[in-house]
C-alpha cells in the first residue's frame, strides 16, 4: 500500500567544509521549507537527516517527509531509495531539489524524467529508485570555465562559495525553490512548470 506523504529531498554534502556552496543548494532550500513548515530533522539509519512535516496550501494539507542525505552527492540514492522503501514511498511522490550548472543563477527549471544531466546525486537517485520519473527542482548555480582543466573548474565551481551580488539574491532564490517544490506537490508538474521554467 503506497503510502500518502510525499518526500522531499534536497541534495548537498554534509559537514562544515561544504556549507554555503553552490552543490548544497538543496540542502538549503530544505533548511527553507523546515524553517517554513517547523520540521525538525534527526537521522534516519546514518544515511540523512529526516524530518516530518504538514502544509496546508491552497486549502490542501499535504504530509510529507524531508530528507537531508548524508551520503555525500554521489551516493545520495542510497538515502533516498532507503527512506522511499521504508515509508513506501512512490517515485511519482518523490520531489528531489538539487544544484544544476546548465542554467543560470537564480533560474529554476522543473521536470520529472529525462537526463541526468552529468549531475552525480541525480545519477544516484535514477539507479538507486530504478527510475527516473520523480520530480526535480534544478536550481541554476552557472557554469564554470570550460577549457584545459574543465573538470577541476567544475569541481571547483560548484564546491565553492557565491560572490557578493549573488549573496544577496540567494535567499529569495532558495525561497523560489521551496515555492517550487511545494506547488508540484499541491498543483502538480504541469501546472509548476508553467509558473516557474518560462521565468
Amino acid at each position: 500500500m503506497a503510502s500518502d506523504f510525499w518526500l522531499i529531498v534536497g541534495l548537498g554534502n554534509p559537514g562544515k567544509k561544504y556549507e554555503d556552496t553552490r552543490h548544497n543548494m538543496g540542502f538549503m532550500a530544505a533548511d527553507v521549507l523546515a524553517e517554513r513548515w517547523s520540521v525538525a530533522f534527526s537521522d534516519h539509519k546514518g544515511l540523512a537527516m529526516l524530518g516530518k512535516g504538514a502544509m496546508s496550501l491552497n486549502g490542501r494539507n499535504v504530509k510529507f517527509f524531508l530528507a537531508k542525505p548524508l551520503t555525500y552527492m554521489n551516493d545520495s540514492g542510497n538515502a533516498v531509495a532507503s527512506i522511499a522503501a521504508y515509508y513506501q514511498i512512490e517515485p511519482d511522490h518523490v520531489v528531489v531539489i538539487h544544484d544544476d550548472m546548465d542554467l543560470d543563477f537564480g533560474r529554476i527549471k522543473v521536470k520529472a524524467g529525462g537526463s541526468a544531466g552529468g549531475h552525480n546525486g541525480i545519477k544516484s537517485i535514477d539507479k538507486s529508485l530504478g527510475t527516473p520519473k520523480y520530480a526535480r527542482v534544478r536550481m541554476g548555480v552557472g557554469h564554470a570555465r570550460r577549457g584545459a582543466n574543465a573538470h577541476d573548474n567544475t569541481v571547483n565551481w560548484v564546491l565553492g562559495g557565491f560572490g557578493p551580488d549573488q549573496r544577496r539574491q540567494l535567499l529569495e532564490f532558495l525561497m523560489d525553490g521551496a515555492d517550487a517544490a511545494e506547488e508540484i506537490i499541491v498543483n502538480g508538474l504541469a501546472r509548476t512548470q508553467e509558473k516557474f521554467n518560462g521565468r
